[in-house]
């Protein structure tokens, strides 16, 4: 099969495709008109009918991965998976975060530069690569990255072999560094989802909503807006890149969950909040310079904060799995 013929058949796969981003991606490529494989270590029940491939990437030798993308004659490979979303958020260990934040990676790109054609690699990292930033002006892609936990120094290490493989020619590849992610079917290890069981739980009880708050400021993006991203950045330019996708504007985490309150149709006075010292990987302050999104991949975020967590809230509130992906 050739490059062009490869491109032509406008397969995508997806890695990670059952989590809450890679849902989300999938379902963007499918409406773009693009075949898609779902790549996870097993399938969802909220899962879109794509055809589906049963594979645990944390131990996926390269040549399965190449034979697997070799047969799907992939010519876009997204990298949606991340060891946060694998366990018990970010309590993982060192072994278990460099085993699909950086193995699978070394791995994936092996096994992408061994095809008889190049296809087309998006991979998700994080704004957390960066580590402390400081508060007011946005650092943009020029800023170094100096990640001080295991968690951010795993995913950098992703990101960078993606990054050094594009900038030698082995694979035509770009990274995403994602702020964080708000809106339908959130993964009950973030922030959202948490907020999401927390407030059902209230409802159904009758009691108070209790929230721990800091006085971190976050960049919250919605996860439609990042699934745009990705299919853009599939597509010719970037290579060799990384763009930040996010809001371009820090949120307070008590604003977040007071706004999320309110836009869920809940009287506020249900609202419990507990302060509590800031222990996040991101530090205070996460705030992404967008402007290369926009350059780049002709980008920008199109969903309101409000209008994400409106959403998260109505698809959890009728969905029978509370929304989660």
């Amino acid at each position: 099969m050739t490059r062009r013929q490869a491109a032509g058949a406008g397969r995508v796969a997806v890695l990670g495709g059952t989590g809450w981003v890679g849902r989300h991606v999938c379902r963007a490529f499918s409406r773009a008109g693009h075949e898609v494989l779902v790549v996870a270590r097993r399938p969802a029940e909220h899962r879109a009918p794509h055809p589906f491939v049963a594979l645990d990437l944390a131990d996926a030798p390269a040549g399965e991965l190449r034979r697997l993308l070799a047969d799907a004659g992939a010519g876009v490979v997204v990298n949606a998976t991340d060891a946060a979303n694998a366990a018990d958020g970010w309590a993982v260990g060192e072994q278990a975060l460099a085993a699909l934040n950086v193995d699978l990676v070394e791995r994936l790109v092996t096994a992408a530069g061994a095809l008889p054609w190049r296809p087309r690699l998006v991979h998700l990292g994080s704004i957390l690569e960066y580590g402390e930033t400081p508060h007011g002006p946005r650092g943009d892609e020029r800023y170094p990255p100096r990640p001080t936990t295991a968690y951010t120094r795993s995913k950098l290490a992703g990101s960078t072999a993606v990054l050094d493989a594009a900038r030698a020619g082995t694979v035509d590849a770009t990274v995403l560094r994602l702020t964080n992610v708000c809106g339908p079917h959130p993964s009950p290890q973030s922030l959202p989802g948490k907020l999401v069981e927390l407030l059902a739980e209230a409802v159904r009880s009758g009691g108070p909503m209790t929230v721990g708050v800091t006085e971190a400021r976050r960049d919250f993006v919605d996860v439609r807006d990042v699934a745009e991203a990705v299919l853009r950045a599939a597509g010719p330019g970037a290579t060799g890149r990384a763009v930040n996708i996010g809001s371009g504007r820090a949120v307070g985490i008590r604003e977040l969950v007071r706004l999320f309150v309110t836009v869920a149709g809940s009287d506020p006075g249900i609202l419990r909040e507990e302060r509590r010292p800031n222990t996040s990987l991101g530090g205070t302050w996460t705030c992404a310079d967008i402007r290369l999104a926009g350059e780049l991949l002709g980008w920008r975020p199109r969903t309101g904060l409000a209008a994400s967590l409106r959403d998260m809230w109505r698809t959890a509130a009728r969905t029978p799995d509370g929304g989660r992906g």
